[in-house]
């Protein structure tokens, strides 16, 4: 019981930290993942070099996003790359729990924008 309390309480933040919209996203539409770095570092309690890291890995995330859904070609390579490649970044900035965490969130949101992982 106790691990469903906290995932029901992961999922309300993850939808409070990451969700612009909440209509799926489709192909033609711009993908836009603003993450409010603050309410992150304060969820994952971030010190202050995580915290400028984690920053820093959010614009990149970004940016990749973005990227990847102006490309008409390959869009879902370059979805499943920047998503990979902003995990990769977190698990060397985060410890082994505020990774987990932040993995359930970023799961939680991209289901929630309509992006499949396969």
């Amino acid at each position: 019981m106790k691990r469903f309390g906290m995932m029901m309480v992961a999922c309300l933040l993850a939808a409070n930290l990451f969700a612009v919209g909440n209509q799926p996203t489709t192909e033609k539409e711009k993908i836009n993942v603003n993450i409010n770095v603050t309410k992150l570092s304060n969820y994952l309690k971030l010190n202050g070099k995580q915290q400028e890291e984690v920053a820093n890995i959010c614009t990149y995330f970004n940016d990749q996003m973005y990227r990847a859904s102006s490309s008409h070609k390959n869009q879902k390579k370059l979805l499943q790359q920047a998503v990979y490649g902003n995990l990769k970044l977190m698990k060397e900035t985060l410890n082994e729990k505020q990774y987990n965490q932040y993995v359930r969130l970023l799961n939680v949101t991209l289901q929630n924008r309509g992006i499949a992982m396969d």
